[in-house]
């Protein structure tokens, strides 16, 4: 199943298919991941950093395709494993259970969150080099990192349709990213590869493509709360293949965390 923006399709290779997603971390974007994955039809394994019983909730609204684990559990049970926790934890991602797997960076670099990394203000790493780095046994793949968590649920559409939108992927591993490209058509996106990891920093905080082009023009003078509700109500704006290309291209690199978080 392709759409008219779809990038082309590599062979997995020996990567099986995703039938089972397991998530480490089930905040804003692990949560929508787990809702779009559930109405495709896939498996959930979701867990997070305080255990299994937290997510009580979460897993009750999933209902039967979904259950609540440990993180290396989950990561276990994951065809394809997302890692969305903030970038300020990745040392504590499982590497051992994440051997051989094709693991999902979400994670973005915001310094007033996650203090200063010197391999990423020097601009000699990207976030994502660093998580693959960890994971030395695994493939990384950055993907799901430059749209909010509101819009990555209620813009995914079907395969051809005229409103769909792109996002941004980054890997070195080819197998791995037709993995991931497959996932992002499941859940209602095409994909663009943008390269390596070392050229993932194009999706990442202050970029062109990173979280504004999704978003429709923000009204002026709201009060808070105005802007709360206009945030979780507005429609997201289509963001087709060849748009999020475009503002690749466009992308200047800036010092690792001089854009503070938006929205994401």
């Amino acid at each position: 199943m392709t759409s008219r923006h779809a990038t082309s399709r590599t062979p997995q290779g020996d990567r099986p298919m995703t039938k089972t997603l397991g998530l480490i971390g089930a905040d804003n974007i692990g949560s929508a991941l787990a809702r779009l994955a559930v109405a495709a039809g896939l498996n959930v394994v979701v867990s997070n950093s305080r255990g299994p019983e937290t997510l009580a909730a979460l897993v009750a609204e999933l209902g039967e395709q979904a259950r609540a684990a440990t993180p290396a559990e989950a990561a276990q049970a994951g065809d394809l494993v997302v890692a969305t926790v903030p970038l300020n934890t990745y040392e504590q991602l499982p590497a051992a259970a994440l051997a051989g797997k094709t693991v999902i960076d979400t994670m973005n670099y915001y310094p007033e969150r996650d203090g200063r990394i010197a391999e990423l203000d020097s601009g000699e790493q990207t976030s994502s080099a660093l998580v693959q780095r960890h994971l030395a046994d695994s493939q990384v793949v950055k993907a799901f990192n430059s749209i909010d968590f509101v819009r990555l649920f209620s813009s995914a559409r079907p395969a051809g349709a005229d409103d769909r939108s792109a996002l941004p992927i980054a890997g070195d591993d080819p197998a791995a990213k037709a993995q991931v490209t497959e996932l992002l058509d499941i859940l209602g996106y095409d994909a663009v590869d943008i390269g390596t990891l070392a050229a993932s920093w194009r999706s990442e905080p202050g970029t062109p493509v990173y979280v504004q082009p999704y978003l429709p023009t923000r009204p002026e003078g709201l009060t808070d709360e105005e802007m709360g509700r206009w945030f979780f109500e507005v429609p997201g704006v289509p963001v087709p293949a060849d748009k999020v290309r475009e503002l690749i291209d466009t992308a200047v690199r800036r010092p690792a965390g001089d854009a503070r978080a938006t929205l994401g």
